[in-house]
């Protein structure tokens, strides 16, 4: 399978698919949970290394991204200023008391590079979250982000081939 990374024609792909993709996620839906995860698991480690996401970084592009407390904590340390200083330049509240990073594209996006990485939220560390488990019970977001994750369309593609799903399998 040809591995694709460039996000238009990925998006034009996502367009002509819909229909697809959701019968496609109804299938998985009733497949076994743990041979679905393993599946992906398998299918993520072998595409993820074909993927330079520094040449995309579309994730830190368009996501909004949650911080807690915590990583707030560290994050301000690590950049040499307060909490509230943090909070006050970086931090939106929703209603509900979570902190979201308060621009998008993120702040700490540079050259399509997390300019603070090694202290980067878990939010960004689990995207797009293919190596957790219970993939059946995600396949929302997962499509959510089918058309802004090469790593994600490269894995659903290749799944399909995998299960040999068809439109006529729903």
């Amino acid at each position: 399978m040809e591995i694709k990374t460039n996000l238009k024609e990925i998006g034009i792909i996502a367009q002509n698919k819909q229909e697809e993709n959701d019968g496609f996620s109804l299938f998985l839906k009733q497949q076994s949970h743990t041979n679905i995860d393993s599946l992906v698991f398998r299918l993520n480690e072998e595409i993820t290394p074909q993927i330079d996401c520094t040449q995309c970084g579309n994730c830190c592009k368009t996501l909004m991204i949650q911080v807690d407390p915590i990583e707030l904590k560290h994050l301000s340390a690590a950049l040499q200023i307060s909490e509230r200083q943090f909070e006050d330049a970086y931090i939106e509240k929703g209603c509900s008391g979570k902190m979201l990073i308060n621009t998008i594209p993120c702040h700490f996006l540079s050259e399509n590079k997390c300019s603070v990485y090694e202290h980067r939220f878990s939010s960004c560390r689990e995207f797009p979250a293919l190596h957790l488990p219970q993939i059946t019970s995600r396949l929302f977001t997962i499509f959510m982000h089918y058309d802004r994750c090469p790593i994600i369309f490269n894995v659903i593609e290749a799944l399909k081939q995998e299960l040999s799903f068809t439109m006529n399998e729903r």
